[in-house]
């Protein structure tokens, strides 16, 4: 018994180190992970696809929910009888100020022709190619030229990353958005796909010189900048009347005002696809399927066009040229004739004031 109380005494004995050196990996042990929540809810957690969109737009920032009231319809109402008002107007001024000038422009001409005999030529000048190019072309082409170089300007700025919020802003239409009016105008120079701008440009090339010996210079800029403006108006009261908002960019609405304009005028004009030239049409036929094709997508709810703003730019080009030139281009002459005695008092009063 004795012994064995002294075993039971005296016996070996955990080791103390060994005890701390324990208790203080136990202070080190590291805290558990939290456990990684199902596959299930994991893919519950995740946004699902966005909807799907048009392909010639790119996806929009997202918004503040709700639709907007039809109230917000008035300012863009305001905005195009405006801006089609001062479009008219402006062009007849640029008309009065081109015949003008048409005199002097002459003698300039015929100066330059007589300075271009008397010097000596030079091969290969950069600047005569671009000059014989450039009188080559026809009235309509040289008038087009400007307005393809700003959709190409515009094109690029699409390509910058730091204003795509801008550009989204303003050169894109839709009644929900914060800017409403300067984007009726500046969406018609933006064009967000290749294949688009240069559809669109191609067009308005083809049918340049027609609706350029049809209108004038200044009359035609003064329809294609109006024809822009208010084929996007028609498009805001289509999306406000079906709910569906997103953005629209493009100049098809005011090309589509120019192809309407010269197929009204020409209908009997042979037509052709660029891609099956052997196969032609009348511009009248061309016309009525494109009207047929945009409504059929408009009742339908097609979304990969703006059909609303075709048929508002294909409805304005077959008003104008049957009224319209008669309603208002053809009144021109009292602002003319203000403009011209506006223009003769200040020219009186220069010349008496250099005079003395």
């Amino acid at each position: 018994m004795a012994w064995g109380w002294w075993a039971r005494a005296w016996g070996p004995r955990p080791n103390r180190l060994t005890v701390l050196l324990e208790q203080r990996q136990g202070f080190r042990r590291a805290r558990p992970r939290p456990e990684e929540p199902p596959a299930a809810t994991a893919a519950e957690a995740r946004p699902g696809p966005p909807p799907p969109r048009r392909s010639l737009c790119p996806a929009p920032p997202p918004t503040r929910a709700g639709r907007p009231s039809p109230r917000r319809l008035v300012k863009p109402l305001l905005f195009a009888v405006g801006f089609t008002g001062s479009a008219f107007g402006s062009a007849a001024i640029w008309q009065y100020e081109s015949l003008k000038s048409r005199v002097q422009t002459y003698f300039e001409e015929a100066r330059a022709d007589w300075l271009d005999k008397i010097r000596p030529q030079k091969r290969g000048d950069f600047r005569k190619q671009v000059n014989s190019w450039w009188n080559n072309l026809t009235e309509g082409q040289r008038t087009v030229t400007g307005i393809i170089a700003a959709n190409v300007f515009v094109f690029c700025l699409w390509r910058l990353p730091g204003m795509r919020r801008v550009m989204f802003t303003y050169f894109t239409s839709d009644p929900s958005s914060k800017a409403l009016c300067s984007p009726m105008l500046l969406s018609t120079f933006s064009h967000f796909s290749l294949f688009h701008m240069a559809a669109n440009m191609y067009v308005l090339w083809s049918f340049s010189s027609s609706i350029v010996s049809l209108l004038g210079c200044e009359q035609f800029i003064a329809v294609y900048l109006s024809a822009g403006v208010i084929s996007t108006f028609v498009s805001y009261v289509a999306k406000m009347a079906t709910g569906r908002f997103e953005p629209s960019l493009g100049a098809s609405g005011a090309i589509m005002t120019v192809l309407a304009a010269v197929c009204t005028k020409m209908p009997e004009a042979k037509l052709a696809i660029i891609f099956l030239p052997m196969f032609t049409f009348t511009a009248g036929n061309a016309l009525k399927a494109i009207i047929a094709f945009d409504t059929a997508g408009l009742a339908l709810g097609w979304r990969l066009f703006d059909h609303a703003a075709h048929l508002g730019g294909a409805l304005f080009g077959m008003w104008y040229v049957t009224y319209g030139h008669e309603l208002i281009w053809k009144n021109r002459e009292p602002l003319v004739k203000a403009w011209h005695e506006m223009r003769t008092k200040n020219t009186g009063k220069g010349g008496g004031g250099r005079s003395n």
